[in-house]
């Protein structure tokens, strides 16, 4: 065996492992054990490297190192989660070892609160090593990571960090850092969280420099916690206050000398919030990690907008080495669930989900009543309690009785009662609700008030069937036992930064409605909540998202949650539903197509009336140049009134005349309820945009960008030039006319109900896919969406297709459905589903999304006060 030269600092190393490869020769599952040992000490390079010294035959090596490539290739391709990674990070941890500690005391916790192995604790396994796997090994001499984690506002982030920081701690990562957002409350639930999984199963193992009630302050003997001697790991909660992160970035200043040897993670909760384009919060967190020679950097969020949007050249946290998406868990709630989203490109729009009927409409005339219209109006304020509001209360209180009848899942109610951000404002309705409550209580026996609470929990379980989720349904006479002693303990919470009653959920079952504003708004669990009343002006996506406490698990009550919100922001919603999806699939095509965090940049779909982030965040944004090819466009909001959509009718009447005119050929197919008129001219397809008004609040429609790209195309490439433009009808529906000659029947396309607000409608779904072949030979019917636009390379390659529908103005659903109503227009309406080929000779763009500027230009962040930013 070859002799070496070993240092007083490893020789015990040396030893151990020179006289496990003297007994273990002839077994090599042992020797590949001593191989995984030596990875606690060493990279993967290095640790080949001794094997070689303890003078392993070069074949066995071999093999030991084939072994661990399969083992890191099994990790890189995990199902889920999918990640973009800088392409020579090297897989040096392959998974949990036998010996380990942190990671099997946590799996032990979970088996006992009642998690199945599969899919959650497998699944949370793999999406935690993968995370693992992308950090660098703790004994590399210096490090500094980048890297992001996008998950589901409520989907279980927090167990997801806590278990990479298990597993980070059983490999030698020594020093933990958490920032858990901007409020004392997620700071608080997040110590708790971390030491009832990661200290107190194995206290001797952990030094605390947080508590429970204590944020950081500086402590007298850093050797005490970072010299040789200690030989625990080091954990440290910290709210993004620019206060309190200072005294931790000087600590750590004047504890270099310790430090050289103290591999960090620093978990970033709410990535988004605070950490991004902030003159006092984000240099503090780059001068800690500046303070670590060894540290990674991993963001925490569900609403990554702003991470995604920093100047990846400048010297920030823009996560330059990783973004990991991790998969939606099982049973989660999130916003496509609840609100449904719109098709994306290449997708059948009939198979995409309207969502659960579990959204309520709050009237335009009650918000007023329960917010101030300006902010002269807030001082003594006072609330009414709105018919709508009222009928939300009488619900949670009857959804709180009928889980308790239920005896299953989360042992908490809770209702989220969200006007406003001003906590004077939520003061006020403290004395309403006490009142309500005392008022129920004492009218149980009250035959007129039982009827219409009877009324209302009929209504609500007819709209969603308990069976439809697997539950148990609850008669009114079941609940109604349980009702006096509901009332008689449920509190009354203002839960925000001036009040000292708080929600706690630590000492016993809670039954509360809480009012309040930003604490209630981000990372904080709401336990059980059951009922939300939600009216808050939002201007930004990531604030409108994570505003939505309502998402997460709702496991033995999943029939039950209700929302009431007003119709326009159930659309925003939507919309934000179709964004999130969006950008989870550009992440996972970046995977696919090995681009790296520094060579992709998410577009994000604009919307007229929301910013994506908050102004500051954006200061490094570009819009992203976003093209038509290959896409299918459709209109699916309308106004309802009558001159709005005569308007439209005149448009379309003169688009097929002008197409009459001058097609080249005209098919009648009117017993299939279609006409085709082909290789019409572009400039008729141009003056009809310019004539025909979508929705002012369309994010998906807009003439003059499509208009612009057609005519870039023309120019750029002369393709466009012609058209193929076509009316599909119904052959069985009432007749409409374009011309004498140009007869269909009416469509029927009914209105998602609880949406938009008065004097419009959402139909969401215009175009089905047979209609994107209207104008193509042979049969098209079995074919996919792909296959279709394929198919469209083919035969039209440089052909835009048009398609009018005619939709009748009562539109009634059938079969009936419990998330559509009639459509109910003044007027017929003109639907509009326009058809776009790939080009072949490179493309046009026209401006459409934002992304993360990836040309190197460094912009100056925007000085705004932490407040300012978030609320502006």
């Amino acid at each position: 065996m070859t002799c070496v030269v070993v240092s007083p600092g490893n020789s015990r190393l040396y030893e151990r492992e020179r006289g496990a490869v003297d007994l273990m020769t002839d077994d090599f599952d042992a020797m590949y054990e001593t191989f995984q040992a030596l990875l606690e000490t060493f990279p993967p390079s290095e640790a080949v490297k001794r094997l070689e010294l303890f003078g392993i035959e070069q074949d066995v090596i071999e093999a030991i190192r084939a072994r661990h490539e399969e083992q890191t290739i099994r990790i890189k391709e995990l199902e889920e989660p999918h990640a973009v990674v800088m392409g020579n990070r090297d897989t040096w941890y392959t998974g949990p070892q036998a010996k380990d500690k942190c990671w099997p005391a946590i799996v032990k916790l979970l088996r006992k609160e009642g998690w199945p192995e599969q899919p959650a604790i497998r699944d949370l396994d793999d999406s935690s090593t993968r995370v693992v796997s992308l950090l660098n090994h703790p004994k590399e001499k210096a490090f500094s990571t980048r890297g992001l984690v996008v998950g589901y506002v409520q989907s279980g982030k927090t167990t997801n960090f806590t278990s990479v920081m298990a597993k980070a701690a059983d490999r030698g990562y020594k020093l933990f850092i958490v920032l858990a957002g901007i409020h004392n409350g997620l700071r608080r639930q997040t110590q708790a969280r971390l030491v009832q999984q990661l200290i107190e199963p194995n206290p001797s193992m952990w030094s605390q420099l947080t508590g429970l009630d204590n944020d950081f302050t500086p402590q007298e003997n850093p050797a005490s916690y970072f010299g040789k001697r200690n030989k625990t790991h080091v954990l440290c909660v910290v709210k993004k206050n620019a206060t309190v992160l200072r005294k931790l970035a000087q600590w750590l200043d004047k504890a270099s000398d310790y430090l050289e040897d103290c591999p960090a993670l620093i978990i970033d909760d709410e990535a988004d919030q605070a950490t991004v384009a902030t003159k006092s919060i984000n240099p503090l967190i780059l001068s800690i990690m500046s303070s670590l020679p060894r540290s990674a950097y991993v963001g925490y969020t569900a609403s990554p907008f702003a991470n995604l949007l920093i100047d990846p050249s400048a010297q920030d946290l823009y996560p330059r080495d990783f973004v990991v998406n991790l998969p939606k868990p099982e049973g989660h709630f999130g916003t496509e669930v609840l609100f449904g989203r719109y098709a994306l490109d290449g997708e059948d729009p009939a198979d995409v989900d309207d969502g659960y009927d579990m959204i309520r409409s709050v009237p335009a005339e009650d918000v007023p009543c329960v917010r101030p219209e300006t902010k002269a109006d807030v001082e003594g304020f006072e609330p009414v309690l709105t018919d709508t509001l009222m009928r939300a209360i009488d619900y949670f209180w009857m959804v709180t009785a009928a889980r308790r009848v239920r005896g299953t899942g989360n042992p908490h109610s809770t209702m989220l009662i969200h006007t406003s951000v001003n906590t004077s404002v939520h003061n006020s309705f403290k004395r309403p609700l006490e009142h309500l409550r005392g008022k129920r209580a004492k009218s149980l026996t009250d035959v007129a008030v039982l009827n219409r609470l009877r009324t209302v929990w009929e209504e609500e379980t007819a709209r969603v069937p308990a069976e439809d989720f697997g539950e148990t349904p609850v008669s009114f006479d079941s609940l109604l036992a349980e009702l006096p002693d509901v009332l008689d303990s449920c509190r009354v919470i203002m839960d925000n930064s001036s009040s000292e009653d708080r929600l706690d959920y630590e000492n016993g079952p809670v039954v509360a409605i809480a009012v309040g504003g930003n604490t209630l708004s981000r990372g904080l669990t709401l336990e059980g909540l059951s009922v939300s009343y939600f009216v808050r002006a939002v201007s930004a996506y990531d604030t409108l998202l994570q505003m939505g406490r309502w998402f997460g698990f709702r496991h033995g009550y999943a029939d039950l949650p209700r929302i009431w919100m007003t119709d326009e922001l159930a659309e925003w919603f939507r919309h934000l539903a179709t964004v999130e999806t969006e950008m989870r699939r550009d992440i996972d095509i970046y995977m696919t197509e090995s681009e790296t965090p520094l060579t992709f940049a998410v577009r994000l779909r604009t919307h007229p009336a929301l910013r994506v982030t908050a102004a500051a965040k954006m200061r490094s944004a570009v819009t992203a140049a976003s093209s038509y090819a290959g896409r299918r466009v459709q209109t699916h909001y309308f106004r309802t009134d009558a001159e709005w959509l005569r308007g439209n009718i005149r448009a379309a009447r003169d688009l097929v005349e002008a197409s009459i005119a001058n097609a080249v050929k005209v098919e009648d197919r009117s017993a299939e309820g279609r006409f085709v008129f082909r290789d019409v001219p572009y400039d008729v397809v141009t003056d009809f945009l310019a004539s025909y008004r979508f929705h002012e609040k369309s994010p998906e429609n807009d003439a003059d960008l499509i208009s612009a790209y057609i005519r870039k195309r023309v120019a750029s490439a002369g393709s466009l030039r012609r058209w193929n433009v076509a009316v599909v009808g119904n052959p069985h529906g009432e007749p409409f006319a374009f011309t004498p000659d140009v007869v269909v029947g009416r469509s029927v396309r009914a209105r998602l109900a609880d949406t938009l607000g008065p004097g419009s409608a959402d139909i969401k779904t215009l175009m089905s896919r047979r209609d994107a072949a209207v104008d193509l030979s042979g049969d098209a019917s079995k074919l996919t969406e792909e296959d279709i636009m394929r198919e469209r390379q083919t035969q039209l390659p440089d052909t835009g297709l048009l398609v009018l529908y005619p939709i009748d103005k009562t539109s009634e659903p059938n079969p009936p459905k419990k998330t559509r109503k009639a459509l109910a227009a003044e007027e017929h309406v003109i639907g509009v589903g326009l058809v776009f080929p790939k080009p072949r000779n490179g493309d046009s763009t026209v401006e459409k999304y934002i992304s993360a500027d990836l040309s190197g230009v460094r912009i100056e962040d925007e000085d705004l006060s932490l407040l300012e930013e978030e609320e502006a």
